[in-house]
């Protein structure tokens, strides 16, 4: 099951952590984004057509990038997210996805995954973070713009990397 809401709502106080992926994670990493994906936006994308979903070690940390969980209090996985590293100064972010109970202000998921993804970009000394969005998600485009995301074309991407085409926005953030 994707989230069992409680007697109350989720919050901060119910997230367990942010963890860094481990292979057991793998399961409900990819039940929780494809139910995202397909279910609730409707984006059709099937997991043939990720393959960093197949192989979250070698797409996301091998090179120096990251991948990380949110864990509810019964380690159930409500939230992920990854960095790819592309050169010495960019990265893209990827996978952003959580649970709907655990979404909005309040619930803590999405801004404690954001912030060890920025953490972890600091330290390995990226600059700029960039990442595309389908253009329906326009709750996430308002999320990225809250952190500092600026809208950019598709030619002012800093460099260039593969992503499926879903009528996509794509976003800058610098770091400096």
């Amino acid at each position: 099951m994707l989230t069992s809401p409680s007697a109350s709502s989720p919050s901060i106080a119910n997230l367990a952590a942010i963890v860094d992926y481990q292979p057991a994670h793998h399961a409900q990493v990819v039940e929780l984004i494809l139910h995202i994906q397909n279910v609730e936006s409707k984006v059709g994308v099937a997991l043939d057509d990720q393959p960093d979903l197949r192989d979250i070690e070698r797409h996301y940390i091998a090179d120096g990038g990251g991948f990380w969980v949110a864990l509810d209090r019964q380690h159930r996985v409500v939230g992920t997210l990854g960095l790819q590293i592309k050169t010495a100064q960019i990265a893209v972010m990827k996978k952003f996805f959580v649970a709907a109970a655990w979404r909005g202000a309040g619930k803590g998921c999405a801004s404690q995954l954001f912030a060890a993804l920025i953490a972890h970009a600091r330290l390995r000394g990226v600059a700029t973070v960039v990442l595309d969005t389908p253009s329906v998600a326009t709750r996430s485009h308002r999320f990225y713009i809250r952190q500092g995301f600026t809208q950019i074309a598709a030619a002012e991407l800093p460099v260039q990397y593969d992503y499926p085409d879903r009528d996509s926005l794509l976003f800058r953030l610098d770091l400096a």
